[in-house]
C-alpha cells in the first residue's frame, strides 16, 4: 500500500488584532521527508497571519519544486451550518465557494493583525437577522446594535443551526457563531478562509479541498492524480498531544496531529478516513456541499 503524501502540514490559526507569538497565535508544523527520505518535524511561529500566509506559500512552493505532495491541515472550519449561503442569498452552485468568495470580498486583514472580523460578523447578523444573531462575543468597545459581547437568545428551531454536523462529531467543538473569547473558532474561520481561499486560487487545480472537491471516499493515487495539496479541516483536541518541557500547547498539537497522520499514512489507513463518517445521506451531502468535515471525526 503506498502512501498517499509526502509532507504533512498543519496550520494552528489565530484570530489575534496585533502580532503576537508564543500561546495562542499562529503555528505551522511540517513533517516532511529528509535526503534520506526519513520524516522530520519542523515548526513556525510567525507574528502574523500574513507572514504566516507568506511562510505556507513558500512551503508549498518549496513541496511542488521536489514533486511532493502534502496533506494541510487547518485547525479552523472551512465551511458554515447548512443553509448559511442560502440565508445570505449567495450566487453560485456551489454553497462553501460562495460563502469564501463573501468572506473574501468583506474581510480587512492587515499587516499588522488589525482585522475587521467584529464588523464582518455584526454586517452578515444584520444581513440575516437584522439583530445581534447568530453571531455573538466581541470586545465591549466593539459593541454594535447587531454584535453583543454575551449571547443574546437560543437557537431555535428556525434559525440556522447552532452548530455544523462534523461539530456534533466532535465532541467539545465551539461553534462558529462565537467570534471572541477562547475557543472562539468563528474569528479564526473569518480571517483564515480568505487565506486558504489566496493560497488555494494561486495553484488552481493542484489544490483540492476535501470534502467539497472530493467528495467523501477513500481517496487513492488515481484520484489524486496531478494534486499537489489536500487542504482539509483538523480538530487539534481529538488527540491528546503533550508538550514537551518549554514547550507551548499549540506547537505540540500542530507536532502530535502531523504524525498522527503520517502514521496512518505509512500504514496504508489514512485514506480511508477521507470517506467521511458514517451518517445518512443529508448529513453527507451537507458536509460535502456546504458545512465541511473534521479529518478524523
Amino acid at each position: 500500500m503506498s502512501r498517499l503524501f509526502s509532507a504533512y502540514v498543519i496550520v494552528d490559526w489565530s484570530a489575534a488584532a496585533k502580532p503576537t507569538t508564543g500561546a495562542d497565535s499562529v503555528w505551522i508544523g511540517v513533517l516532511k521527508r529528509d535526503v534520506r527520505f526519513r520524516l522530520t518535524f519542523e515548526s513556525h511561529n510567525p507574528a502574523t497571519r500574513q507572514e504566516a500566509e507568506t511562510k505556507l506559500a513558500a512551503i508549498l512552493d518549496d513541496f511542488k519544486k521536489r514533486g511532493e505532495r502534502a496533506l494541510v491541515g487547518f485547525d479552523f472550519p472551512l465551511g458554515f451550518p447548512r443553509g448559511f449561503a442560502k440565508a445570505l442569498s449567495l450566487p453560485g452552485e456551489h454553497p462553501w465557494r460562495a460563502v469564501w468568495d463573501q468572506l473574501n470580498k468583506m474581510v480587512k486583514d492587515k499587516a499588522d493583525n488589525t482585522n475587521n472580523r467584529f464588523g464582518v460578523g455584526s454586517e452578515i447578523n444584520r444581513r440575516l437577522t437584522g439583530g445581534p444573531f447568530p453571531f455573538w462575543g466581541c470586545p465591549p468597545r466593539d459593541t454594535l446594535t447587531t454584535l453583543q459581547p454575551k449571547r443574546t437568545r437560543e437557537h431555535g428551531p428556525d434559525d440556522l443551526p447552532e452548530f455544523r454536523h462534523a461539530d456534533e462529531a466532535a465532541k467539545g467543538a465551539h461553534s462558529i457563531w462565537k467570534l471572541y473569547y477562547n475557543g472562539s473558532v468563528g474569528g479564526q474561520a473569518i480571517v483564515g478562509i480568505p487565506a486558504a481561499r489566496r493560497l488555494k486560487d494561486a495553484r488552481g487545480d493542484a489544490v483540492r479541498v476535501w470534502p467539497f472537491e472530493t467528495g467523501f471516499k477513500a481517496l487513492t493515487e488515481a484520484d489524486l492524480e496531478g494534486v499537489l495539496v489536500v487542504m482539509t479541516e483538523v480538530y487539534p483536541s481529538l488527540l491528546k498531544a503533550v508538550p514537551a518541557a518549554g514547550e507551548v500547547k499549540d506547537l505540540a498539537q500542530v507536532r502530535a496531529q502531523a504524525e498522527h497522520f503520517a502514521k496512518l499514512d505509512e500504514a496504508g489507513k489514512l485514506a480511508a478516513l477521507f470517506a467521511g463518517p458514517k451518517a445518512s445521506d443529508e448529513v453527507l451531502e451537507a458536509a460535502a456541499t456546504e458545512e465541511g468535515w473534521i479529518l478524523g471525526a
